[in-house]
């Protein structure tokens, strides 16, 4: 190779590195746009509110100093006592109670394995007799409760009173990071992925939770501004993925862009429906038909 043809190919090295830290500072510039934009919005302080977990985090991106965060049962009893106008709600607070709108298109579910709700058992699923459940969970305990009566089961369930005692029951339902936490340390335990074991009973997705609006209260503003953070969130999840500390980053990766996803479409919805259909076949209830608003 002649000295010219080492100088261009040097030339054309630089020039592509250049171009890639040129299109990595427009990406940064249209980050920090972005999250200009949505520091912005005027949103009411302190009555939104949304769940501590890492699978949450793409829907609140940018608005997170805005939002109260709390467990799903504490977020649906503030919902529901107005202590707040919105929050990322288990999605039967709105399937039980006939108080909210939800915003339509944003969801936090699943298509198959979740990985981040299952019911852990040592005996076989036949032999359980009482499942302690999570006390954080709603629409956990109830999808356990469906899919075990469409087996024919019925156990008690009961609470659990602390994740240190998860590993010495025979059968725990556990939802969130404390569920993530438990599937990758040393167990004794089978793992029934309650996501998994939906697809396979109905061939669709699963619809954990949504934005819960309180009826009467203006929204739109807020409205607005989840539907911006969740825009955002999802453009920039690969910075997500790399800037958050729980766990490896290759289960990040696989977590949450594969095992969970977040959007509210006619699929989800068909999903939704099924879910009300065995809701009342099993005798749960009164269960109100969602109503969305976008």
């Amino acid at each position: 190779m002649s000295r010219d043809d080492l100088s261009n190919l040097r030339l054309a090295r630089e020039s592509a590195e250049d171009l890639a830290r040129r299109v990595e500072r427009e990406k940064t510039v249209v980050t920090r746009h972005r999250e200009r934009e949505l520091e912005a919005i005027a949103l009411p302080a302190g009555r939104i509110g949304s769940v501590k977990y890492l699978n949450a985090v793409p829907l609140t991106r940018g608005i997170e100093d805005q939002v109260v965060f709390a467990t799903p049962a504490r977020l649906a009893e503030m919902l529901r006592a107005g202590e707040l106008d919105a929050a990322l709600v288990s999605v039967t607070e709105v399937l039980f109670h006939d108080l909210y709108d939800v915003l339509d298109g944003i969801a936090v579910a699943s298509l198959g394995q979740v990985l981040s709700v299952f019911l852990a058992h040592r005996p076989p699923l036949e032999q359980v007799r009482q499942v302690f459940c999570d006390t954080a969970s709603l629409t956990s305990v109830t999808l356990l409760k469906v899919l075990l009566a469409e087996r024919g089961l019925r156990p008690e369930f009961l609470p659990l009173t602390s994740y240190a005692n998860a590993a010495q029951q025979d059968a725990v339902l556990l939802i969130g990071d404390p569920a993530l936490d438990f599937f990758r340390a040393p167990h004794e335990h089978q793992i029934w992925d309650l996501g998994a074991e939906w697809s396979e009973l109905t061939k669709l997705p699963f619809v954990y939770a949504v934005w819960a609006l309180r009826r009467g209260v203006e929204t739109k503003p807020l409205r607005h501004a989840l539907r911006e953070a969740k825009s955002f969130g999802l453009e920039t999840l690969d910075y997500t993925i790399a800037s958050r500390t729980e766990y490896d980053l290759e289960f990040r990766r696989d977590y949450l862009s594969w095992h969970i996803h977040y959007h509210l479409g006619a699929d989800e919805k068909r999903g939704l429906a099924k879910f009300i259909e065995l809701l009342r076949t099993h005798g749960h209830g009164p269960v109100f038909e969602p109503r969305y608003v976008t």
